[in-house]
């Protein structure tokens, strides 16, 4: 992007407004000596007519005929002359009203120029290094010192540490190369969401752990009469159902552990083709018993990316199965995994089928351990999967389908 602002000056100290100006009331000039010329020449020649027994007059009549043509001659000349092309309008100027609504804005703008301190461009960003505030403008700095794209940072500040969105974009204005970055604080938001997802997890915990631990319970708590009642055959089943308990509930925190303590990834250059081929000799023949077909389509088919094959190859058969779950009933339940490139060169996977998709209202929850609205569902798999994807250096979002199902996209 290029920005150019204010009047450019030649060097011969116009303005360009100045030049457009004075090359347009010449050539008018000229244009109007033309004209006169061309009224004189005939004034002299009708004059010479009327004077033709009078050779004083008429040799005054052949000179008058001879300037006027030399001044129209001339006019003509600098009328046919190529000319300079006149620059271009400027750009308008900034607008007072853009001006106020930057300064209040609620992001702290900064611009950001090679060898020199970042200088703040609103109130929001002198605000930040105002006398009192805990960040020190070296350190703010060095923290800017980024290139273009986004992340999260830590900022100190009289608060204590507050995390924020920082964005820094490259641009150029007058030739001058600059980075504009925008600072974000996002700390209450982030603290609000965090308070939601351990509310929510803890829900689930709670009602899981509960559904195990009061059987549990009653049945140890009758274990004892049995045993003094001799009745072993009843005794016998009680255990039996204690032990059942137990396992599940030892189930349960394997699999919140399967959560909680993701595996670190393996990085390497990994072609998609062959791995979505993969994918698909491994879940079609679950499909095909369904009367289901799986398609799979990689555009270009040199896709790569640097990632751990065998957790993305997993995070695809987890959703792959969960699909295959919700269109149970279906009569032609189809499943289709896309691999393209999206804008800024980012991968874009998308896993789609066409169930009944996410029941309303609650898209936000299915990525909460434990949650589940199928019955009998452990409520990981989606869980799994995004703790994958992220450790991955991706994100994934469920995404409304326009023909109907679930859509899943995975960016990297």
């Amino acid at each position: 992007m290029v920005f150019e602002t204010g009047p450019k000056t030649s060097r011969d100290g116009l303005s360009d407004a100045g030049r457009r100006a004075g090359g347009l009331h010449a050539a008018g000039h000229d244009r109007t000596r033309v004209a006169l010329a061309s009224v004189a020449l005939a004034a002299s020649a009708a004059a010479g007519v009327a004077t033709l027994g009078s050779p004083r007059a008429l040799v005054a009549c052949a000179l008058a005929a001879l300037a006027s043509a030399a001044l129209g001659w001339t006019a003509l000349a600098r009328l046919a002359r190529p000319r300079e092309p006149l620059p271009p309008d400027p750009l308008p100027a900034p607008r007072p009203d853009l001006d106020a609504a930057l300064e209040h804005a609620p992001l702290a703008l900064w611009r950001l120029v090679a060898g020199q301190a970042p200088l703040p461009l609103n109130a929001a960003a002198r605000r930040l290094i105002a006398p009192g505030r805990a960040v020190e403008p070296a350190s703010l700095l060095a923290l800017l010192d980024a290139g273009p794209g986004r992340r999260i940072v830590t900022l100190p500040t009289e608060h204590g540490q507050e995390r924020a969105v920082l964005a820094v974009s490259a641009l150029t204005v007058q030739g001058q190369a600059w980075r504009l970055a925008a600072l974000a604080p996002i700390e209450s938001e982030l603290e609000t969401e965090t308070l939601v997802a351990w509310r929510q997890l803890v829900q689930v915990l709670t009602h899981e752990i509960m559904n195990s631990l009061t059987p549990i319970a009653s049945l140890a708590a009758s274990a004892p009469a049995l045993l003094e009642a001799g009745e072993p055959a009843e005794l016998q089943a009680a255990l039996a159902a204690l032990a059942r308990r137990a396992a599940h509930l030892q189930g349960f925190v394997e699999r919140y552990r399967s959560v909680s303590q993701p595996p670190a990834p393996t990085l390497a250059d990994t072609p998609l083709l062959p791995l979505l081929q993969a994918v698909q000799r491994l879940v079609a023949p679950a499909w095909g018993a369904a009367g289901g077909t799986v398609d799979i389509d990689v555009e270009p088919a040199s896709l790569a990316l640097r990632t751990d094959a065998g957790q993305l190859e997993q995070v695809l058969i987890n959703l792959a199965q969960n699909a295959l779950q919700a269109c149970t009933g279906r009569p032609a339940p189809a499943l289709r995994i896309e691999a393209r490139l999206s804008r800024g060169a980012r991968l874009r996977l998308t896993v789609a089928d066409n169930g009944p998709g996410v029941p309303p209202g609650l898209e936000a929850r299915i990525f909460t351990p434990f949650f589940t609205t199928r019955e009998g569902g452990s409520g990981v798999g989606l869980a799994v999967v995004r703790q994958l994807v992220h450790g991955l250096g991706g994100t994934v979002r469920h995404a409304k389908r326009p023909g109907g199902g679930a859509c899943f996209v995975l960016t990297f």
